[in-house]
């Protein structure tokens, strides 16, 4: 909706509000114009429902004003002596609209000193589990939300599993766009898989003032701008979502606004300085160890080498067996009995199992294996008796594709050799042509909702021939630390400031094989109320939490105490 369109619309809900309640506010003592005049009314109007004046500033906040506008509906008319269930029921389902009855019918009296407090023990539930909502939806939009880990594009600076708790305060907090939606869900109703809001209308994007901006290398939670996801990781193409509803990525910024940057060899540079990352970022590259007399898995698990495969040969597998094993495979080779081999991770085959189900397994010793290392790791294996060597994998071939950013051919980046490329940053202004089009014309149609048209001979914006373009907002570059299994933006391009969510800025807990069933879980004590990022090694806070926690009790038991015996 346009800014018109919306100071239309909230005209429009004020002369239903004038019409539908002038004579409540003559009959509660007031005059009927102070029922017409925006804000105010509402102030008089928690007078009258003895409600305080600060709930008036609950009515401009999305999503809780939602919740709001029900609880004043119910109070107004509790306010003049409908407490029955099927009035409450009705104005509920009329959205407001019955209290029209109410203001007309002939005999109005106003109860100014009625009792506040829910009459029965199910009033009393509701009242509290609103309050809770209220509070908890306060808390998520505008301060902390929390945050799981699912995949591991930011290996191993942050695990599959890691619970965060992300702060929206940090970058100033992103208020609601989607104007209807369910409170403390994102996109989906649990339980009922649908859509959780209505697409329109949609609020303008605002932000509340930062603590701090973005810093380079900064790990930063967004909105996916390229998302086409109904549910997380099922890909539909067409689905549109709203930008505040899009899925939540965690990402480390590479590059912030006004920066040139450049991946040479795989490894990023921003304005010709290759990039240097916290003691706690772990940057992953591909790589291949190999040994003539075959790598051994056993070695590798025990010198706290964990991203790798192995493949076992298996003589006697059936089809019950097979499906006792399904958990701990990620892919097979071989059809028959003879030539039957499972491909699992680094964790292999459980030994008691294989016991169990009496099969003849080889693990087989490969002479090369594919691991995912950082520089140091890489480091680490190659002084390992028995490797060989130990190659980075750096993709050279210069061809082009649609595979990564820009999309278009010609352009022929990849994983490893990308740019250079110019970050945009508000106010900035670019030459245009039909060489650098490509790079900026997804920001200029679809984030910044230009019209925006190429002839053979001109660039039409909003129908004017266009040699430069400036950018109405800042733009950041987004990447995973596990470099060559990430979906970043080498893929997808740009992440517009519109898209920002928050700051993960501590790990309240974490579940190492939290996508491998209950029964696999453990609980990683050492990741356990530790902060994300920052210098030195983590450290973990759960035990001054825990002492905390003792001493509070402790105080509150002694002064339990202390009263009783008072008394």
């Amino acid at each position: 909706m346009t800014l018109s369109q919306w100071i239309l619309f909230a005209l429009a809900l004020q002369v239903i509000h004038f019409l539908g309640t002038w004579k409540l506010y003559v009959a509660a003592g007031y005059k009927a114009w102070q029922a017409a005049v925006p804000i105010y009314n509402a102030v008089i109007l928690m007078k009258i429902i003895n409600r305080p004046s600060w709930w008036v500033i609950l009515l401009f906040i999305p999503t809780i004003n939602l919740i709001l506008f029900a609880v004043l509906w119910v109070e107004t008319l509790r306010s003049f002596g409908k407490n029955k269930a099927t009035d409450t029921l009705f104005v509920l389902l009329t959205f407001g609209l019955s209290i029209f009855s109410l203001n007309y019918s002939k005999e109005l009296t106003h109860l100014p000193d009625r009792s506040l407090r829910p009459r029965t023990s199910f009033g009393e539930t509701v009242s509290s589990i609103l309050f809770a909502v209220v509070a908890a939806t306060l808390v998520h939009n505008y301060f902390i939300q929390p945050y799981i880990i699912p995949t591991g594009s930011l290996e191993k600076s942050l695990l599959i599993g890691d619970f965060l708790f992300v702060s929206k305060f940090h970058y100033g907090a992103r208020t609601p766009m989607t104007a209807v939606s369910f409170p403390m869900v994102h996109d989906t109703l649990p339980v009922l898989k649908v859509r959780s809001y209505l697409k329109k209308p949609q609020l303008p994007y605002f932000r509340l003032p930062e603590l701090q901006q973005i810093k380079r290398n900064d790990i930063v939670v967004f909105s996916w701008p390229a998302d086409t996801v109904r549910q997380f990781f099922v890909k539909e193409k067409g689905v549109d979502k709203p930008i505040d509803k899009k899925s939540n990525y965690v990402k480390r910024c590479v590059a912030i606004p006004g920066d040139t940057l450049e991946i040479i060899d795989g490894l990023v540079h921003t304005n010709g300085i290759k990039n240097n990352y916290s003691s706690r970022a772990r940057i992953q590259f591909s790589h291949s160890a190999y040994a003539t007399k075959g790598v051994s898995s056993r070695n590798l698990v025990a010198q706290g080498f964990e991203s790798f495969n192995r493949s076992y040969k298996i003589e006697n597998i059936t089809e019950s067996s097979y499906r006792e094993l399904i958990p701990y495979i990620i892919g097979r080779t071989g059809n028959t009995v003879d030539n039957f081999v499972v491909i699992t991770e680094a964790k292999g085959l459980p030994t008691d199992l294989i016991r169990k189900l009496g099969l003849r397994v080889t693990e087989l010793l490969e002479a090369r294996k594919e691991m995912n290392l950082t520089l140091d790791e890489a480091e680490k294996l190659r002084a390992l008796p028995g490797i060989d060597s130990v190659v980075r994998f750096i993709s050279t071939a210069k061809v082009p594709n649609e595979t990564f950013f820009p999309n278009k051919i010609p352009y022929d980046w990849n994983n490893d050799h990308f740019g250079p490329l110019l970050v945009p940053k508000k106010g900035m202004t670019v030459t245009l042509n039909r060489e650098n089009l490509p790079l900026y014309k997804k920001i200029i149609a679809d984030y910044e909702l230009n019209e925006l048209e190429l002839t053979p001979t001109e660039i039409l914006i909003n129908g004017q021939a266009s040699t430069s373009y400036t950018f109405k907002q800042d733009y950041y570059w987004m990447m995973g630390d596990n470099r060559h299994r990430s979906e970043d933006s080498r893929f997808w391009g740009f992440v517009p400031e519109d898209h920002i969510v928050g700051k993960p800025i501590f790990i309240w807990f974490s579940i190492k094989g939290i996508n491998d069933g209950i029964k696999n879980w453990s609980v990683r004590w050492d990741r356990v109320f530790t902060t994300v990022d920052g210098p030195g090694e983590r450290r973990s806070y759960f035990p001054y939490f825990i002492g905390a926690v003792v001493l509070w009790q402790g105080v509150v038991f002694y002064r339990k105490r202390k009263t009783k015996k008072a008394a």
